[in-house]
Protein backbone atom coordinates (compact mmCIF):
# COMPACT_ATOMS: atom_id res chain seq x y z
CA UNK A 1 0.00 0.00 0.00
CA UNK A 2 1.59 3.27 -1.13
CA UNK A 3 1.03 6.39 0.96
CA UNK A 4 4.20 8.39 0.19
CA UNK A 5 3.52 11.38 -2.07
CA UNK A 6 4.46 10.81 -5.69
CA UNK A 7 5.86 14.36 -5.88
CA UNK A 8 8.18 13.94 -2.88
CA UNK A 9 11.72 14.97 -4.01
CA UNK A 10 14.05 12.03 -4.63
CA UNK A 11 17.61 12.12 -3.32
CA UNK A 12 20.42 11.47 -5.79
CA UNK A 13 22.10 9.00 -3.46
CA UNK A 14 20.92 5.46 -2.78
CA UNK A 15 17.33 5.76 -1.52
CA UNK A 16 16.47 4.86 2.07
CA UNK A 17 15.69 1.18 2.37
CA UNK A 18 13.17 0.06 4.97
CA UNK A 19 12.30 -3.54 5.78
CA UNK A 20 9.94 -4.92 8.42
CA UNK A 21 11.79 -7.79 10.08
CA UNK A 22 9.67 -8.64 13.15
CA UNK A 23 6.08 -7.89 14.17
CA UNK A 24 3.10 -9.22 16.11
CA UNK A 25 1.10 -11.72 14.07
CA UNK A 26 -2.17 -9.78 14.39
CA UNK A 27 -1.24 -6.38 15.87
CA UNK A 28 -4.43 -4.49 15.00
CA UNK A 29 -6.71 -7.16 16.46
CA UNK A 30 -4.49 -7.28 19.55
CA UNK A 31 -5.32 -3.62 20.15
CA UNK A 32 -8.98 -4.57 20.50
CA UNK A 33 -8.22 -7.74 22.49
CA UNK A 34 -6.30 -5.76 25.11
CA UNK A 35 -9.09 -3.18 25.30
CA UNK A 36 -11.83 -5.78 25.73
CA UNK A 37 -9.83 -7.59 28.39
CA UNK A 38 -10.19 -4.49 30.59
CA UNK A 39 -13.95 -5.09 30.79
CA UNK A 40 -14.05 -8.87 30.50
CA UNK A 41 -15.72 -10.92 33.25
CA UNK A 42 -14.56 -14.15 31.58
CA UNK A 43 -10.82 -13.55 31.70
CA UNK A 44 -8.32 -12.80 28.94
CA UNK A 45 -9.76 -11.97 25.51
CA UNK A 46 -7.64 -13.44 22.70
CA UNK A 47 -7.02 -11.81 19.31
CA UNK A 48 -9.41 -14.24 17.59
CA UNK A 49 -12.20 -13.52 20.09
CA UNK A 50 -12.63 -9.80 19.49
CA UNK A 51 -15.79 -10.11 17.38
CA UNK A 52 -17.03 -8.52 14.18
CA UNK A 53 -16.90 -4.94 15.45
CA UNK A 54 -13.14 -5.00 16.10
CA UNK A 55 -12.17 -2.43 13.47
CA UNK A 56 -14.88 0.00 14.53
CA UNK A 57 -13.91 -0.32 18.20
CA UNK A 58 -10.21 0.19 17.43
CA UNK A 59 -11.02 3.33 15.47
CA UNK A 60 -13.19 4.59 18.34
CA UNK A 61 -10.38 4.01 20.83
CA UNK A 62 -7.94 5.85 18.61
CA UNK A 63 -10.19 8.88 18.05
CA UNK A 64 -10.92 9.10 21.79
CA UNK A 65 -7.21 9.15 22.66
CA UNK A 66 -7.18 5.79 24.48
CA UNK A 67 -3.78 4.90 23.07
CA UNK A 68 -2.26 2.53 25.62
CA UNK A 69 -3.91 -0.33 23.73
CA UNK A 70 -1.81 0.64 20.66
CA UNK A 71 1.43 0.35 22.63
CA UNK A 72 1.42 -3.43 22.93
CA UNK A 73 2.16 -4.24 19.31
CA UNK A 74 5.75 -3.50 18.26
CA UNK A 75 7.42 -3.44 14.87
CA UNK A 76 11.11 -4.03 14.22
CA UNK A 77 12.55 -2.45 11.08
CA UNK A 78 15.94 -2.38 9.45
CA UNK A 79 16.85 0.99 7.96
CA UNK A 80 19.64 1.59 5.46
CA UNK A 81 20.93 4.67 3.64
CA UNK A 82 19.56 7.11 6.22
CA UNK A 83 21.55 10.13 7.39
CA UNK A 84 23.01 10.73 10.85
CA UNK A 85 21.07 13.97 10.88
CA UNK A 86 17.78 12.09 10.39
CA UNK A 87 18.65 9.87 13.36
CA UNK A 88 19.63 12.76 15.65
CA UNK A 89 17.02 15.28 14.54
CA UNK A 90 13.99 13.01 14.28
CA UNK A 91 14.21 9.26 14.83
CA UNK A 92 16.01 9.49 18.21
CA UNK A 93 14.64 12.86 19.33
CA UNK A 94 12.07 11.28 21.69
CA UNK A 95 12.20 8.51 24.31
CA UNK A 96 9.92 5.81 22.89
CA UNK A 97 12.07 3.57 20.68
CA UNK A 98 15.03 1.22 20.63
CA UNK A 99 17.84 1.32 18.05
CA UNK A 100 21.11 -0.48 17.42
CA UNK A 101 23.06 1.40 14.74
CA UNK A 102 26.45 1.17 13.09
CA UNK A 103 29.04 3.14 15.08
CA UNK A 104 31.37 5.70 13.52
CA UNK A 105 33.63 5.17 16.53
CA UNK A 106 34.34 1.59 15.52
CA UNK A 107 33.54 1.36 11.80
CA UNK A 108 35.43 3.49 9.22
CA UNK A 109 33.33 5.93 7.20
CA UNK A 110 32.99 4.91 3.55
CA UNK A 111 33.59 7.62 0.90
CA UNK A 112 30.35 6.76 -0.94
CA UNK A 113 28.06 6.46 2.08
CA UNK A 114 26.41 9.89 2.17
CA UNK A 115 22.99 11.36 1.49
CA UNK A 116 23.02 13.51 -1.66
CA UNK A 117 19.96 15.80 -1.83
CA UNK A 118 18.07 16.55 -5.09
CA UNK A 119 20.50 19.26 -6.27
CA UNK A 120 21.56 20.25 -9.78
CA UNK A 121 24.34 22.08 -11.57
CA UNK A 122 26.78 24.08 -9.49
CA UNK A 123 24.94 23.29 -6.24
CA UNK A 124 25.40 19.56 -6.80
CA UNK A 125 29.07 20.05 -7.70
CA UNK A 126 29.70 22.12 -4.56
CA UNK A 127 27.96 19.55 -2.39
CA UNK A 128 29.76 16.51 -3.76
CA UNK A 129 33.14 18.26 -3.83
CA UNK A 130 32.75 19.26 -0.17
CA UNK A 131 31.79 15.76 0.95
CA UNK A 132 34.84 14.37 -0.88
CA UNK A 133 37.12 16.94 0.79
CA UNK A 134 35.74 16.14 4.23
CA UNK A 135 36.22 12.41 3.69
CA UNK A 136 39.84 13.03 2.70
CA UNK A 137 40.28 15.21 5.80
CA UNK A 138 38.84 12.36 7.90
CA UNK A 139 41.26 9.86 6.38
CA UNK A 140 44.19 12.25 6.76
CA UNK A 141 43.41 13.08 10.38
CA UNK A 142 43.03 9.40 11.19
CA UNK A 143 46.64 8.91 10.10
CA UNK A 144 47.99 12.12 11.67
CA UNK A 145 46.50 11.21 15.05
CA UNK A 146 48.04 7.76 15.17
CA UNK A 147 51.42 8.77 16.73
CA UNK A 148 49.61 10.75 19.43
CA UNK A 149 47.26 7.89 20.26
CA UNK A 150 50.10 5.35 20.21
CA UNK A 151 52.02 7.52 22.67
CA UNK A 152 49.02 7.63 25.01
CA UNK A 153 48.60 3.85 24.79
CA UNK A 154 52.27 3.34 25.59
CA UNK A 155 51.88 5.48 28.68
CA UNK A 156 48.79 3.58 29.83
CA UNK A 157 50.02 0.09 29.02
CA UNK A 158 53.67 -0.30 29.99
CA UNK A 159 54.06 -3.39 27.85
CA UNK A 160 52.27 -1.91 24.85
CA UNK A 161 55.44 -1.86 22.71
CA UNK A 162 55.41 -5.66 22.89
CA UNK A 163 51.62 -5.77 22.58
CA UNK A 164 51.30 -3.60 19.48
CA UNK A 165 49.26 -6.21 17.66
CA UNK A 166 46.78 -6.54 20.51
CA UNK A 167 46.23 -2.77 20.72
CA UNK A 168 46.33 -2.01 16.97
CA UNK A 169 42.55 -2.14 16.52
CA UNK A 170 41.90 -0.06 19.63
CA UNK A 171 44.40 2.57 18.49
CA UNK A 172 42.80 2.80 15.04
CA UNK A 173 39.38 3.21 16.61
CA UNK A 174 40.56 5.99 18.91
CA UNK A 175 41.97 7.82 15.87
CA UNK A 176 38.79 7.58 13.84
CA UNK A 177 36.68 8.48 16.91
CA UNK A 178 38.27 11.94 16.85
CA UNK A 179 38.75 12.22 13.07
CA UNK A 180 35.03 11.63 12.46
CA UNK A 181 34.30 15.12 13.79
CA UNK A 182 34.98 16.45 10.26
CA UNK A 183 32.54 14.03 8.60
CA UNK A 184 29.27 15.65 7.41
CA UNK A 185 26.05 14.70 9.19
CA UNK A 186 24.87 13.53 5.77
CA UNK A 187 26.82 10.30 6.32
CA UNK A 188 24.78 7.12 6.00
CA UNK A 189 23.85 4.84 8.85
CA UNK A 190 22.16 1.46 8.98
CA UNK A 191 20.34 0.14 12.01
CA UNK A 192 17.68 -1.98 13.66
CA UNK A 193 14.83 0.20 14.92
CA UNK A 194 11.92 -1.00 17.06
CA UNK A 195 8.83 1.03 17.91
CA UNK A 196 5.25 0.51 19.07
CA UNK A 197 2.32 1.10 16.74
CA UNK A 198 1.37 4.37 18.45
CA UNK A 199 4.93 5.72 18.20
CA UNK A 200 5.02 4.91 14.49
CA UNK A 201 1.68 6.66 13.96
CA UNK A 202 2.92 9.71 15.86
CA UNK A 203 6.11 9.79 13.78
CA UNK A 204 4.11 9.76 10.54
CA UNK A 205 1.88 12.57 11.78
CA UNK A 206 4.96 14.72 12.62
CA UNK A 207 7.29 13.76 9.77
CA UNK A 208 7.03 17.12 7.92
CA UNK A 209 8.20 19.10 10.95
CA UNK A 210 11.83 19.81 11.83
CA UNK A 211 15.13 20.02 9.98
CA UNK A 212 14.94 17.41 7.21
CA UNK A 213 11.26 16.84 6.31
CA UNK A 214 11.95 15.29 2.90
CA UNK A 215 14.05 12.47 4.32
CA UNK A 216 11.76 12.10 7.32
CA UNK A 217 8.67 11.71 5.17
CA UNK A 218 10.41 9.25 2.86
CA UNK A 219 11.71 6.98 5.63
CA UNK A 220 8.72 7.06 7.98
CA UNK A 221 6.39 6.73 4.99
CA UNK A 222 8.09 3.48 4.07
CA UNK A 223 7.76 2.27 7.67
CA UNK A 224 4.02 3.00 7.54
CA UNK A 225 3.73 1.20 4.21
CA UNK A 226 5.48 -1.88 5.60
CA UNK A 227 3.13 -1.83 8.62
CA UNK A 228 0.04 -1.62 6.41
CA UNK A 229 1.31 -4.44 4.20
CA UNK A 230 1.66 -6.58 7.32
CA UNK A 231 -1.73 -5.57 8.77
CA UNK A 232 -4.08 -3.47 6.57
CA UNK A 233 -6.35 -2.89 9.58
CA UNK A 234 -4.30 0.15 10.57
CA UNK A 235 -5.50 1.94 7.42
CA UNK A 236 -8.63 2.93 9.34
CA UNK A 237 -6.69 5.13 11.74
CA UNK A 238 -3.61 6.37 9.84
CA UNK A 239 -3.81 10.16 9.65
CA UNK A 240 -1.88 12.21 7.06
CA UNK A 241 1.21 14.19 8.11
CA UNK A 242 0.63 17.63 9.56
CA UNK A 243 1.66 20.45 7.22
CA UNK A 244 5.08 22.10 7.80
CA UNK A 245 5.15 24.69 10.57
CA UNK A 246 2.26 23.16 12.53
CA UNK A 247 4.09 23.41 15.86
CA UNK A 248 4.57 26.48 18.06
CA UNK A 249 5.44 29.55 16.00
CA UNK A 250 6.87 32.89 17.07
CA UNK A 251 4.78 35.74 15.68
CA UNK A 252 6.69 37.96 13.27
CA UNK A 253 9.50 35.42 12.83
CA UNK A 254 8.40 33.88 9.53
CA UNK A 255 11.87 34.40 8.10
CA UNK A 256 13.54 32.53 10.93
CA UNK A 257 16.45 33.49 13.15
CA UNK A 258 18.69 36.26 11.81
CA UNK A 259 22.48 35.89 11.68
CA UNK A 260 22.88 38.67 14.24
CA UNK A 261 20.44 36.96 16.61
CA UNK A 262 22.25 33.66 16.15
CA UNK A 263 25.58 35.25 17.05
CA UNK A 264 24.14 36.95 20.12
CA UNK A 265 22.51 33.73 21.27
CA UNK A 266 25.74 31.73 20.91
CA UNK A 267 27.77 34.35 22.75
CA UNK A 268 25.21 34.59 25.54
CA UNK A 269 24.90 30.81 25.92
CA UNK A 270 28.64 30.10 25.82
CA UNK A 271 29.36 32.82 28.35
CA UNK A 272 26.85 31.28 30.75
CA UNK A 273 28.76 27.96 30.71
CA UNK A 274 31.76 29.62 32.43
CA UNK A 275 34.21 27.37 30.61
CA UNK A 276 32.36 24.11 31.23
CA UNK A 277 30.86 21.68 28.77
CA UNK A 278 27.88 21.12 31.08
CA UNK A 279 26.85 23.69 33.69
CA UNK A 280 24.57 22.86 36.61
CA UNK A 281 21.93 25.61 36.56
CA UNK A 282 19.13 24.22 38.73
CA UNK A 283 18.49 21.48 41.28
CA UNK A 284 16.08 20.55 44.04
CA UNK A 285 17.51 22.30 47.07
CA UNK A 286 16.34 19.57 49.45
CA UNK A 287 17.62 16.80 47.20
CA UNK A 288 19.57 14.97 49.89
CA UNK A 289 16.84 15.37 52.50
CA UNK A 290 14.09 14.20 50.12
CA UNK A 291 16.20 11.18 49.16
CA UNK A 292 16.66 10.26 52.81
CA UNK A 293 12.95 10.76 53.54
CA UNK A 294 11.99 8.50 50.62
CA UNK A 295 14.36 5.74 51.79
CA UNK A 296 12.81 5.85 55.27
CA UNK A 297 9.33 5.72 53.71
CA UNK A 298 10.30 2.69 51.62
CA UNK A 299 11.42 0.88 54.78
CA UNK A 300 8.81 2.27 57.17
CA UNK A 301 11.58 3.62 59.42
CA UNK A 302 11.33 6.72 61.65
CA UNK A 303 13.99 9.41 61.46
CA UNK A 304 15.32 8.50 64.90
CA UNK A 305 16.08 4.96 63.73
CA UNK A 306 17.69 5.89 60.38
CA UNK A 307 19.59 9.16 59.96
CA UNK A 308 19.84 11.09 56.69
CA UNK A 309 23.46 10.01 56.23
CA UNK A 310 22.61 6.35 56.76
CA UNK A 311 19.57 6.51 54.49
CA UNK A 312 21.51 8.15 51.65
CA UNK A 313 24.28 5.58 51.89
CA UNK A 314 21.72 2.79 51.89
CA UNK A 315 20.51 3.96 48.48
CA UNK A 316 23.83 5.04 46.89
CA UNK A 317 26.70 3.18 48.55
CA UNK A 318 27.28 -0.04 46.54
CA UNK A 319 28.66 -1.62 49.71
CA UNK A 320 25.16 -1.37 51.17
CA UNK A 321 23.09 -1.43 47.97
CA UNK A 322 24.70 -4.39 46.17
CA UNK A 323 22.32 -3.92 43.22
CA UNK A 324 24.65 -1.13 42.08
CA UNK A 325 27.35 -3.70 41.43
CA UNK A 326 25.17 -5.65 38.99
CA UNK A 327 25.82 -5.51 35.25
CA UNK A 328 22.12 -4.91 34.66
CA UNK A 329 20.38 -1.73 35.80
CA UNK A 330 17.91 -2.97 38.44
CA UNK A 331 17.27 0.22 40.40
CA UNK A 332 13.77 0.92 39.01
CA UNK A 333 12.61 -2.44 40.40
CA UNK A 334 13.88 -1.93 43.95
CA UNK A 335 11.89 -0.01 46.58
CA UNK A 336 14.88 1.64 48.25
CA UNK A 337 16.72 2.46 45.03
CA UNK A 338 13.60 4.08 43.59
CA UNK A 339 14.00 6.81 46.21
CA UNK A 340 16.60 8.27 43.83
CA UNK A 341 13.71 9.44 41.63
CA UNK A 342 13.17 12.49 43.86
CA UNK A 343 16.38 14.57 43.66
CA UNK A 344 16.68 16.23 40.23
CA UNK A 345 19.20 18.33 38.31
CA UNK A 346 19.20 20.61 35.26
CA UNK A 347 22.24 21.34 33.10
CA UNK A 348 23.01 23.77 30.30
CA UNK A 349 25.19 21.93 27.79
CA UNK A 350 27.22 22.41 24.64
CA UNK A 351 28.18 19.25 22.79
CA UNK A 352 29.13 18.34 19.26
CA UNK A 353 26.48 16.70 17.08
CA UNK A 354 28.34 13.40 17.27
CA UNK A 355 28.68 13.43 21.07
CA UNK A 356 25.09 14.51 21.54
CA UNK A 357 23.96 11.68 19.28
CA UNK A 358 25.17 9.42 22.09
CA UNK A 359 23.96 11.67 24.90
CA UNK A 360 20.38 11.70 23.57
CA UNK A 361 20.32 7.88 23.60
CA UNK A 362 19.99 8.20 27.37
CA UNK A 363 16.27 8.63 26.83
CA UNK A 364 15.38 9.20 30.49
CA UNK A 365 17.62 12.28 30.77
CA UNK A 366 15.70 14.42 28.24
CA UNK A 367 16.98 17.62 26.65
CA UNK A 368 15.43 20.54 24.74
CA UNK A 369 17.53 20.18 21.59
CA UNK A 370 17.35 22.77 18.80
CA UNK A 371 16.80 22.66 15.08
CA UNK A 372 20.05 23.23 13.18
CA UNK A 373 19.06 26.06 10.84
CA UNK A 374 20.57 28.49 13.33
CA UNK A 375 23.95 26.81 12.78
CA UNK A 376 24.05 27.76 9.10
CA UNK A 377 25.39 31.23 9.84
CA UNK A 378 28.53 32.43 8.09
CA UNK A 379 30.89 31.75 11.00
CA UNK A 380 31.94 28.16 11.69
CA UNK A 381 30.45 26.97 14.97
CA UNK A 382 31.94 23.73 16.18
CA UNK A 383 33.49 21.73 19.01
CA UNK A 384 37.14 20.63 18.97
CA UNK A 385 37.87 17.36 20.82
CA UNK A 386 40.89 17.36 23.10
CA UNK A 387 42.83 14.89 20.96
CA UNK A 388 42.64 17.10 17.87
CA UNK A 389 43.86 20.10 19.86
CA UNK A 390 46.92 18.21 21.14
CA UNK A 391 49.04 18.84 18.03
CA UNK A 392 49.25 22.25 16.33
CA UNK A 393 49.47 20.88 12.76
CA UNK A 394 46.53 18.53 13.36
CA UNK A 395 44.49 21.34 14.86
CA UNK A 396 45.13 23.60 11.84
CA UNK A 397 44.11 20.83 9.44
CA UNK A 398 40.94 20.32 11.44
CA UNK A 399 40.11 24.02 11.46
CA UNK A 400 40.59 24.20 7.68
CA UNK A 401 38.10 21.35 7.30
CA UNK A 402 35.61 23.32 9.37
CA UNK A 403 36.12 26.42 7.21
CA UNK A 404 35.59 24.31 4.09
CA UNK A 405 32.25 23.02 5.37
CA UNK A 406 30.82 26.42 6.26
CA UNK A 407 32.06 28.06 3.07
CA UNK A 408 30.30 25.37 1.05
CA UNK A 409 27.09 25.80 3.06
CA UNK A 410 27.24 29.54 2.45
CA UNK A 411 27.68 28.98 -1.28
CA UNK A 412 24.72 26.57 -1.41
CA UNK A 413 22.51 29.14 0.28
CA UNK A 414 23.67 31.80 -2.20
CA UNK A 415 22.60 29.43 -4.97
CA UNK A 416 19.13 29.21 -3.44
CA UNK A 417 19.44 25.72 -1.96
CA UNK A 418 16.91 25.12 0.79
CA UNK A 419 18.26 24.99 4.32
CA UNK A 420 17.08 21.39 4.84
CA UNK A 421 19.50 20.30 2.11
CA UNK A 422 22.35 22.70 2.90
CA UNK A 423 22.56 21.59 6.52
CA UNK A 424 23.55 18.05 5.51
CA UNK A 425 27.06 19.48 5.00
CA UNK A 426 27.33 20.49 8.65
CA UNK A 427 30.13 18.41 10.22
CA UNK A 428 29.73 16.03 13.13
CA UNK A 429 31.57 18.72 15.11
CA UNK A 430 28.76 21.30 14.80
CA UNK A 431 27.88 22.68 18.23
CA UNK A 432 24.56 21.75 19.83
CA UNK A 433 23.38 24.00 22.69
CA UNK A 434 20.54 22.85 24.91
CA UNK A 435 19.23 22.28 28.42
CA UNK A 436 18.98 18.78 29.89
CA UNK A 437 17.22 17.59 33.05
CA UNK A 438 17.14 14.35 34.97
CA UNK A 439 16.16 12.81 38.24
CA UNK A 440 18.98 11.17 40.18
CA UNK A 441 17.75 7.65 39.43
CA UNK A 442 18.40 7.99 35.70
CA UNK A 443 21.34 10.38 35.94
CA UNK A 444 23.08 7.93 38.27
CA UNK A 445 22.80 5.20 35.61
CA UNK A 446 23.99 7.56 32.87
CA UNK A 447 27.06 8.65 34.86
CA UNK A 448 27.80 5.05 35.74
CA UNK A 449 28.06 4.32 32.01
CA UNK A 450 29.63 7.54 30.75
CA UNK A 451 32.26 8.08 33.47
CA UNK A 452 33.95 4.92 32.25
CA UNK A 453 37.25 5.78 30.53
CA UNK A 454 36.04 3.80 27.51
CA UNK A 455 33.14 6.21 26.99
CA UNK A 456 33.40 8.71 24.15
CA UNK A 457 35.76 11.44 25.36
CA UNK A 458 33.49 14.47 24.97
CA UNK A 459 30.45 12.97 26.68
CA UNK A 460 32.79 11.66 29.39
CA UNK A 461 33.98 15.23 30.05
CA UNK A 462 30.40 16.51 30.19
CA UNK A 463 29.44 13.77 32.67
CA UNK A 464 32.47 14.55 34.83
CA UNK A 465 31.50 18.24 34.82
CA UNK A 466 28.06 17.25 36.07
CA UNK A 467 29.22 14.80 38.74
CA UNK A 468 31.70 17.26 40.24
CA UNK A 469 29.15 20.09 40.37
CA UNK A 470 26.57 17.86 42.04
CA UNK A 471 29.23 16.92 44.57
CA UNK A 472 29.53 20.64 45.42
CA UNK A 473 25.80 21.21 46.07
CA UNK A 474 24.92 17.72 47.34
CA UNK A 475 28.17 16.14 48.60
CA UNK A 476 26.48 13.07 50.08
CA UNK A 477 24.96 12.30 46.69
CA UNK A 478 27.84 13.44 44.49
CA UNK A 479 30.29 11.19 46.30
CA UNK A 480 28.59 8.19 44.66
CA UNK A 481 28.42 9.40 41.06
CA UNK A 482 31.17 7.07 39.85
CA UNK A 483 32.18 4.86 36.92
CA UNK A 484 31.17 1.18 36.87
CA UNK A 485 34.52 -0.11 38.16
CA UNK A 486 34.25 2.02 41.31
CA UNK A 487 30.71 0.74 41.94
CA UNK A 488 31.81 -2.85 41.44
CA UNK A 489 34.74 -2.43 43.83
CA UNK A 490 32.50 -1.03 46.56
CA UNK A 491 29.93 -3.78 45.95
CA UNK A 492 32.58 -6.50 46.18
CA UNK A 493 31.96 -7.61 42.58
CA UNK A 494 34.80 -9.24 40.64
CA UNK A 495 36.47 -8.54 38.34
CA UNK A 496 36.48 -4.87 39.29
CA UNK A 497 36.63 -3.85 35.62
CA UNK A 498 34.01 -5.76 33.66
CA UNK A 499 35.32 -4.66 30.25
CA UNK A 500 37.68 -7.63 29.85
CA UNK A 501 39.98 -7.09 26.86
CA UNK A 502 38.56 -3.58 26.55
CA UNK A 503 40.14 -2.53 29.88
CA UNK A 504 41.13 1.14 29.50
CA UNK A 505 44.56 0.66 31.11
CA UNK A 506 43.87 2.96 34.08
CA UNK A 507 42.95 1.75 37.58
CA UNK A 508 40.21 4.36 37.75
CA UNK A 509 38.64 2.78 40.83
CA UNK A 510 41.67 3.90 42.86
CA UNK A 511 41.23 7.58 41.91
CA UNK A 512 39.11 10.35 43.34
CA UNK A 513 36.74 11.69 40.69
CA UNK A 514 38.34 15.11 41.08
CA UNK A 515 41.57 13.59 39.77
CA UNK A 516 40.11 11.96 36.65
CA UNK A 517 42.07 12.93 33.55
CA UNK A 518 42.31 11.48 30.03
CA UNK A 519 43.17 12.45 26.46
CA UNK A 520 41.94 9.35 24.64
Amino acid sequence: MQIIRSDLPRFRSAPPRVRLTKAFSSPFLNTVATAKTCYSSRGIVADDQVGSNAARLAESLYRAGHHTTFQHAHFQFTLENVSRQFLWGFLHAHPFYNSEQVSQRYVPVRPDAFVVPPLKGEALAVYERTVARQVKAYQRLSQQLRPIVEREFHQRFRRSQRMAGKHATAISRKCQEAARYVVPIASHAFLYHTVSAITLLRSWRMCRQGDCPTEQESVVGQMIERMLEHDPGYARIVEPPLPPGSGPRLEGAAGGQSSAEARRFRKEFDSSLEGRISKLIDWKVRGEESLADAVREALGMPRGALSDDEAIRLALDPGKNRLLGEAMNLTTLDTVSRAMAHPAYTFRKKLSHTADSQDQRHRMTPGSRPQLKGNLAEEPDYVTPALLAEDEAVRRDYEEAMETAWEAIGRLRQLGVEDEFALYLLPNAVAIRFTESSDLLNLHHKHRMRLCYNAQEEIWRASLDEALQIRQVHPRIGAWLLPPCAHRLAAGARPVCSEGERFCGVRVWTLDSGDYERLI
